[in-house]
């Protein structure tokens, strides 16, 4: 959010310096990133106006202008075509500087010096101030010979603002103007509406406004029958080329400029193109298209909120515009749009489509409920300025009366506790100064309301957040915690999860945490089914759209990323986090090893890692949780066919191990062997520990048995048969210690 001083002195009366001002917003949470001149090194600029302009004698392509700067007069070679008698524009003398510093001095032009130039836009450092492309004309009120910058504020810097996801109202000049005034102390200043040129004519008749979606929560429809369309007033255009923005015209820029003020979007549309007479906010169907101000078609679906005529698309709902309805030069009515729409379902539409427009910004955030009208009405009256639009009275209106009522307790108990006050009397001040209303006072609590533009206030641990920040977590002494009440004790899962941990960086295993988030693409690529991952309603981009059902997922993404960065060597890690389905939540520890590349070792050729050898460390687990475990074969839709295992404990599978599947070893350049494995730790963590039981008063015997099976006989088989045969009391475990196929056996 960039915000101009000069603008802002307009709503606040600010009298600290720039240096304090910044600290305080950038201490309570809103980071002054940058701080832009936007005049770059431009000096010693005056207004000068054209009084002379003639032909150059020598070369047709340029003029040669005499003008005065009321202490003189000068004369200047130009070659702009917007040069005219009697024009004001900016003049940089001899000794005067331009934005990017160049000095101006006298240059001969075909036998004519020019004192200097007249200057454009570009030469400024303000790109689309003018739309002529040439010398930037000045209004016919500016005073000649003043000094430019300071006559358009332009000395005044513009603070770039770091705006937090949770505070909406700060993406307007007056939720920072209200947020300047609360921490400085300064008086807040009235907001100047512009004067609106009315019509008599009763045109709500003419239109009808419908709303079938319960994602539009307010709705307001004005009018204005457009008698030009033009250039906006100077410094409306000035105020949006500070704010980034770019001047499109006097029907356009109004909405922006409302937008920037009230941080509430508005859109105009081209009632002449509309289809039919009819407005419609409705749900989108899936499939359905629209191509929207950009030029581009967009594909929608049912969860997208869309404003049609006649059933026919013009609006995709809080984020853009389309591009049938748009305002142009030989628009004749327009119907302005102001409304309050659902944060969520906008903010999931825009990252779906990639629209990163200024209204999708501020509608994800949530806007100002209680300002649709009043935003409205200073749009519609600069749309009036010099005649351009006369305004129709009334407004068409879909709940009118909508309204979010927040009434929230404060404590002085809270206020000790937390922020070590004593005094509700001085949290109250600075709440009312942030424009919370207090409804109800006492010696130990109070009541507040919370204003329409705070929309991120919802409890009293909020309303505590407020006054700690402005007051300042400086003054929050430190203390030492008091003594604990009693011993503490570690539950048993918890200790098995660390003793977990601690296995596997035993067994060379490195700790990694990855995104608990996914997307359809990624599990697709894996053969993952994703129709049981619950979606996420804000997601911060298109790859975090879902939670991940599998841990693996996050573990083959950062294999990805190391091996994209040029490392080939062995990996091994893991990571212990919680899965997420349709049921709920599971927490899970997952591993993978990569084989690698490097082979070299002084002492001779090293082990390389197999199927077998990951086995033997998830055995471990196994064992160190005090469970017994059979393996079976399995199949895993990113597991190799042949070298993928199910774990089952007590009937149920907790887990499985396997290689992955050579198509995707092949995409990740893994040709040497990655492996994976999963583990529900709740299936496991409730196993058996081993106790002590006393030593044997005889020595142990080993037995050694040949026995002859087929090849393709699992050897847990093997071992159950043998295990059924056994008395307890004399043998006690069975180990398979050799495998031998070949010569002498079928």
């Amino acid at each position: 959010m960039r915000v101009h001083l000069g603008w802002l002195r307009k709503l606040v009366g600010i009298d600290v310096s720039l240096d304090m001002l910044m600290d305080r917003l950038t201490m309570t949470g809103t980071e002054v990133e940058e701080v832009i001149a936007p005049a770059g090194a431009s000096s010693g600029i005056l207004i000068a106006q054209a009084e002379d302009v003639l032909p150059h004698p020598a070369k047709p392509n340029l003029s040669v202008v005499t003008v005065n700067y009321r202490s003189g007069k000068a004369t200047v070679v130009t070659g702009a075509r917007n040069v005219e008698v009697g024009g004001l524009f900016p003049y940089a003398p001899p000794g005067a500087r331009i934005f990017d510093g160049a000095e101006l001095s006298v240059r001969p032009f075909g036998g004519v010096d020019s004192h200097g130039m007249l200057l454009s836009c570009q030469e400024l450092g303000l790109d689309g101030l003018d739309s002529s492309g040439g010398l930037l004309r000045l209004p016919s009120d500016a005073p000649v010979g003043e000094d430019f910058l300071n006559w358009a504020e332009l000395d005044q810097p513009v603070l770039d603002l770091s705006i937090t996801p949770n505070r909406g109202d700060l993406c307007s000049m007056l939720g920072v103007a209200r947020e300047v005034s609360a921490l400085t102390g300064a008086d807040l200043l009235p907001v100047e509406m512009p004067d609106i040129n009315w019509s008599d004519d009763d045109w709500t008749n003419r239109f009808q406004l419908k709303v079938s979606d319960d994602g539009c929560w307010k709705y307001l429809l004005g009018f204005g029958e457009v008698k030009f369309v033009g250039e906006s007033p100077f410094f409306d255009r000035l105020k949006l080329v500070l704010a980034g923005m770019r001047p499109l015209n006097n029907v356009v820029d109004p909405t922006n400029l409302a937008m920037l003020l009230f941080g509430h979007p508005l859109h105009a549309f081209d009632a002449g193109r509309l289809p039919s007479n009819s407005v419609e906010v409705r749900g989108a169907v899936s499939g359905e298209t629209i191509r929207t101000l950009d030029g581009r078609d967009r594909e929608l679906q049912d969860k997208d909120i869309l404003i049609c005529s006649n059933r026919i698309p013009i609006a995709i709902a809080g984020v853009m515009g389309g591009e049938e309805t748009e305002v142009k030069h030989d628009t004749k009515m327009i119907l302005l749009e102001s409304a309050v729409f659902d944060p969520a379902r906008v903010s999931v539409t825009s990252r779906r489509l990639g629209i990163t427009s200024q209204a999708a910004f501020r509608y994800s955030r949530s806007v100002d409920w209680g300002a649709s009208e009043a935003a409205a009405l200073y749009a519609l009256g600069k749309m009036s300025q010099g005649g351009a639009v006369v305004v129709g009275r009334g407004f068409l209106k879909h709940q009118e009366d909508f309204r979010i009522d927040r009434r929230i307790s404060l404590r002085l108990s809270s206020l000790k506790r937390v922020l070590l006050m004593d005094s509700l009397e001085q949290a109250c001040d600075i709440l009312e100064a942030l424009g919370f209303k207090g409804e109800e006072l006492s010696p130990s609590h109070a009541v507040f309301s919370v204003p329409s533009w705070r929309s991120d206030v919802e409890g009293e641990e909020d309303l505590i957040e407020e006054v700690g920040r402005v007051r300042g977590y400086h003054l929050v002494e430190p203390r030492i915690p008091g003594n604990l009440r009693g011993r503490g004790v570690i539950p048993r899962d918890f200790e098995l999860s660390n003793s977990l941990r601690r296995l596997a960086i035993s067994r060379g295993y490195v700790e990694v945490v990855t995104y608990s988030f996914t997307s359809p693409e990624e599990l697709g690529a894996l053969g993952v089914p994703h129709e049981g991952s619950p979606c996420i309603v804000n997601p911060i981009s298109r790859e975090h759209l879902m939670m991940r059902p599998l841990i693996v997922v996050g573990l083959i993404r950062g294999l990805k990323g190391n091996l994209s960065s040029g490392w080939r060597k062995p990996i091994r890690m893991f990571e212990t986090g919680n899965v997420f389905s349709s049921q709920g939540e599971d927490h899970h520890i997952a591993g993978l090893v990569f084989v690698g590349k490097d082979t070299r070792s002084v002492h001779g050729e090293r082990v390389r890692e197999d199927f077998f050898t990951v086995k033997s460390d998830v055995a471990a687990m196994l064992e160190l949780c005090g469970v017994e475990a059979s393996w079976i074969r399995g199949r895993e839709p990113f597991g190799h066919a042949g070298q993928t295992a199910h774990i089952i404990v007590g009937g149920v599978k907790v887990g499985f191990l396997c290689r992955l599947k050579p198509s995707i070893e092949r995409e990740l350049g893994v040709d040497e062997g990655a492996f994976v494995f999963e583990l529900n730790m709740d299936g496991i963590l409730n196993g058996q520990l081993p106790k002590f039981g006393g030593s044997s008063r005889f020595p142990s015997v080993s037995r050694d048995m040949a026995i002859m099976v087929a090849s393709d006989v699992p050897a847990v088989q093997v071992e159950n048969a043998i295990r059924q045969l056994m008395d307890p009391q004399l043998a006690v475990a069975v180990e398979l210690f050799d495998v031998y196929m070949g010569k002498g056996l079928a």
